[in-house]
C-alpha cells in the first residue's frame, strides 16, 4: 500500500526572480547542494502516492541520491527551462519520475528580461518540446499580471500540446510598480481560461487546468485534504494534527490543531477543486452558500456546492465567511 504524499524542497536558483518572495539561496556551490541532497535523501526514503520535487530550481542539484531511494505513484518535478537537457529528462525518466512541470512564466520576452529568467520565448518552447520527448504527463506554469505583460500571447501556448497548465495571478510582494487592477488581471485569467478550454484542458482546481487523465494527483491530495509530508528548507507538512515548517531536514516550526479546525481546513479547500464543496458534515454552512448560489459565485448540486466562475475570483473571502 502507498504511503502518504510528500513534497520535497530545493531552495536553490540562478538568480531571484524580480516577482519572487519566497525563501531562496542564489549561487550556492555544488558542494553544498551536493550535501543538501544527500541529507535530504536519508529522511525521504519511501514509497508514495505522489512525490513533488519543487523550488528553487531542483535540477540545479544533482538529485541522484534521492532519485534513488523514493518510489511513487506520479513522481513530479519542477524544472527551469534552462534546466531541460536531454540528459537531465533521461536521468529524471530512468530514476521514476512520470510528470514534469516548466515553469515558463510568460512568452513575451521583455517581461522575461525583466523577471530575470534568463531564456527567450523561443528557448522556453525548445526546451518544452524537448521535455515532451521524453514524458507524456507534461505541463506549464504561467504567471499573469506582471507589469507592462498584457498576456497578448498566451493564444500562442495552443501549439504547445499542452497536457497541463498552472495560471497565477501575480502577487506582488515585492512592491513591483505599475502592476495592473484586479479588474484587468482577472480578465487575463478569463481570456486565459477559455484559451486552454480550447485545447481541451479543464479547470480542475482554481489555479489548474488538464486534460481528462492529467491533473496534478499531488496538488489534488493536497486541496482534498490528504497528509502530505514536507521536507527540505521552508516546506510545509501536515500530518494528522500537526502542521509543520521545516529548516533544512529539520522540523523549524509545528503546531498541534484541535480535531474540529483539522476537518474544517480540510473540507474547505475542497471548494477550490471541480469536486466541491461536501457540506454533508456542516448542514449550517448551506444558508450561507445558498446565498452565494443566489449571488451567482457558486452552484448546487443536493448538498455539494461548486465554484461558478465568478466564484473563483473571490474563493479565499467565501471561505473566509464560513470559517
Amino acid at each position: 500500500m502507498l504511503a502518504k504524499n510528500l513534497y520535497v524542497h530545493f531552495p536553490f536558483c540562478r538568480r531571484r526572480c524580480s516577482y519572487c518572495s519566497l525563501f531562496s539561496r542564489v549561487c550556492i556551490p555544488s558542494e553544498q547542494r551536493d550535501s543538501y541532497v544527500r541529507n535530504l535523501a536519508l529522511h525521504a526514503k519511501g514509497n508514495y502516492a505522489t512525490v513533488y520535487f519543487g523550488g528553487g530550481s531542483p535540477a540545479l542539484c544533482d538529485l541522484t541520491p534521492i532519485l534513488k531511494v523514493i518510489t511513487a505513484d506520479e513522481f513530479t518535478v519542477e524544472l527551469h527551462p534552462l534546466d531541460v537537457t536531454e540528459d537531465t529528462l533521461k536521468k529524471l525518466f530512468d530514476n521514476g519520475v512520470n510528470r514534469i512541470s516548466m515553469g515558463v512564466q510568460s512568452l513575451d520576452e521583455l517581461t522575461l528580461e525583466k523577471m530575470g529568467r534568463m531564456y527567450t520565448p523561443l528557448e522556453a518552447a525548445k526546451a518544452f518540446e524537448m521535455v515532451k520527448k521524453h514524458f507524456t504527463n507534461a505541463g506549464v506554469d504561467i504567471i499573469l499580471g506582471y507589469p507592462g505583460d498584457n498576456a497578448k500571447w498566451f493564444n500562442e501556448l495552443k501549439s504547445w500540446d499542452l497536457n497541463h497548465c498552472s495560471v497565477y495571478s501575480l502577487q506582488n510582494e515585492r512592491n513591483l510598480k505599475d502592476t495592473f487592477d484586479d479588474d484587468t488581471v482577472l480578465d487575463m485569467i478569463k481570456n486565459a481560461s477559455e484559451s486552454l478550454k480550447d485545447i481541451g484542458l479543464e479547470r480542475y482546481e482554481i489555479s489548474n487546468y488538464s486534460k481528462p487523465g492529467f491533473e496534478c494527483r499531488h496538488n489534488l491530495a493536497v486541496w482534498l485534504g490528504e497528509d502530505y509530508i514536507g521536507l527540505g528548507e521552508g516546506a510545509y507538512g501536515r500530518e494528522g494534527l500537526l502542521r509543520t515548517k521545516n529548516k533544512g531536514t529539520k522540523l523549524e516550526e509545528s503546531q498541534l490543531v484541535k480535531t474540529e479546525d483539522d476537518k474544517k481546513e480540510r473540507t474547505l479547500f475542497s471548494l477550490r477543486t471541480k469536486y466541491g464543496l461536501d457540506t454533508k458534515d456542516y448542514p449550517n454552512w448551506r444558508k450561507l452558500l445558498d446565498d452565494f448560489v443566489i449571488e451567482g459565485l457558486v452552484r448546487k448540486n443536493n448538498n455539494t456546492y461548486y465554484l461558478t466562475e465568478r466564484g473563483t475570483e473571490v474563493c479565499d473571502s467565501i471561505i473566509a465567511e464560513l470559517i
